[in-house]
């Protein structure tokens, strides 16, 4: 298959990109990675008017650490993310998380803007997104604004983003120092969208938990917070026993649709089994 035709255009800036995107009325498209987009061109699921390619933009590619807060430039390529320092230390979820994203040609071309903005509820980085309490920032002609991933995720490959918006920055706060983590996901074949994956951070005060972050992939129209299976663990400790109740009641929560990979009950076994996976890693992990 060949995409449709469009037009092409190279903003050298951010204001011209958002101009472009004014002028087109909702009919353009952004190419930022491409690994999404280019296949859904040529399959012809999307038609656009234009592409607007901001690739040349330079400085919307950044790992800043201020404040507590690690802001990563929207045009921030994941390989670029998997070997940062600043992720590895501020934001290990995330890099554990990036090491799920499909295979290296993938990763070397795709951007974190580029698949928080796709919102393929199966992706990785929207549950992380969603898992750590992050917010993306958006411009427009109107100027800049703030979502959280709660705001920003609608349903299935649809967010609240103007046609006229582009996404600009993601920002998530630091993960507390010696706190656990884990990124657990199962997929028929490795680099496939994942059935189900599961986001997990907990920090630990001996046997007791006194935060916990949970968020799915893959099994519901948008990334979701377990916060019950959360409050669990936080009221209950961190046993055997509270761990396993905790996956019980993740599945419970869950709302997974049936399609051609997975039946909604296997989907949600699969949360419970992969809730309970990623807590005990970060039980291990956790100082």
């Amino acid at each position: 298959m060949k995409p449709p035709r469009f037009d092409y255009h190279a903003p050298a800036t951010l204001d011209e990109a958002v101009g472009l995107l004014a002028r087109y009325g909702g009919d353009a498209k952004i190419l930022a990675g491409g690994q999404s987009l280019m296949p859904m061109l040529n399959f012809r699921l999307t038609r656009p008017a234009a592409l607007i390619d901001i690739n040349r933009i330079a400085p919307l590619a950044y790992v800043r650490e201020d404040n507590g807060t690690v802001s990563l430039g929207a045009m921030t390529r994941q390989r670029t993310i998997e070997f940062s320092p600043i992720v590895a230390r501020r934001l290990p979820l995330l890099a554990e998380a990036t090491r799920w994203v499909g295979h290296l040609p993938i990763r070397s071309r795709g951007t974190i803007g580029g698949s928080i903005a796709h919102a393929d509820p199966s992706a990785e980085y929207p549950a992380v997104l969603t898992a750590l309490d992050g917010a993306v920032v958006a411009q427009s002609p109107r100027g800049r604004r703030t979502l959280t991933a709660g705001e920003l995720f609608e349903t299935y490959l649809t967010t609240c983003l103007a046609a006229d918006e582009v996404v600009v920055e993601v920002r998530l706060p630091a993960m507390p120092a010696g706190c656990g983590y884990a990124f657990e996901e199962f997929a028929r074949r490795h680099g496939d969208f994942a059935l189900v994956g599961i986001a997990a951070m907990i920090v630990r005060d001996g046997p007791r938990c006194t935060m916990a972050r949970l968020a799915t992939a893959g099994a519901g129209p948008v990334p979701m917070r377990l916060r019950e299976a959360e409050a669990i663990l936080e009221r209950d400790g961190l046993s055997d026993a509270t761990i396993a109740a905790a996956a019980t009641r993740a599945a419970e929560l869950v709302t997974p649709d049936a399609d051609v990979h997975a039946t909604a009950a296997y989907r949600r076994h699969l949360t419970g089994v992969l809730t309970a996976r990623a807590l005990r890693r970060a039980v291990d992990r956790a100082r």
